[in-house]
């Protein structure tokens, strides 16, 4: 389904983050039951933190992906683009340029700006990357490149980077990485509260049309 309205783009992001937390929250209710031995909930624990790493990473690819494709799908001019996107629609113009040592190729960016804002916009399908390592600074990448705003995740850095994506890396690579019962709901607590922000920043983004240029 093409996301031409902000309605389609809530639904794909709501059902997309509806079965993550069912997921999620099969796994925490296992974390909690004290049917299991402590071997069985470490297994647990240490599976649950590596189920929470891919689904803070697999959503906001999916939501930062979606989004960028709802603006694709407005058919803007490139002038009526905020700067955030119209900076992502030159940047393989920029790339060229900067890669050389010609001053010559700096005219067709001149051009650009001078003649072409008024054409239909293209943006790359490419432009989100997590590098399969979503830190907080990659993440903060991903948010100024939508023209969402980060400061609600300022504090969370260390949990991203450590609890999170340091613990997940530890554990995937065979390292014995303890986690106890109570970080692990806090860890999943936050998680979830991370995305739900960042699925209402995007929609809220879309409704207020806050990737078109401020003409005021």
């Amino acid at each position: 389904m093409k996301l031409r309205t902000a309605e389609q783009l809530s639904d794909r992001l709501s059902n997309d983050l509806a079965w993550r937390k069912k997921e999620l929250s099969e796994v925490q209710s296992l974390v909690e039951t004290k049917k299991f031995s402590s071997a069985k909930h470490n297994a647990l624990i240490r599976s649950g933190v590596c189920l929470l790493y891919a689904h803070w990473e697999g959503f906001v690819k999916l939501a930062a992906i979606s989004y960028l494709e709802y603006v694709r799908m407005q058919k803007l001019c490139y002038g009526e683009l905020a700067s955030n996107f119209l900076a992502l629609a030159m940047k393989e113009k920029l790339k060229e340029a900067k890669e050389t040592n010609k001053p010559s190729l700096y005219i067709p960016v001149c051009d650009f700006f001078l003649e072409e804002l008024n054409q239909r916009c293209s943006l790359p399908k490419d432009a989100i990357s997590t590098a399969s390592n979503l830190s907080s600074e990659i993440f903060k990448e991903i948010t100024h490149t939508l023209g969402i705003d980060f400061s609600p995740y300022s504090t969370k850095s260390v949990l991203i980077d450590t609890k999170l994506l340091k613990t997940r890396n530890e554990i995937a690579h065979g390292e014995y990485s303890i986690f106890d019962k109570e970080e692990y709901i806090e860890l999943h607590r936050e998680v979830i509260a991370m995305l739900d922000l960042f699925r209402n920043q995007i929609e809220n983004a879309a409704i207020k049309e806050d990737y078109k240029r401020n003409l005021r």
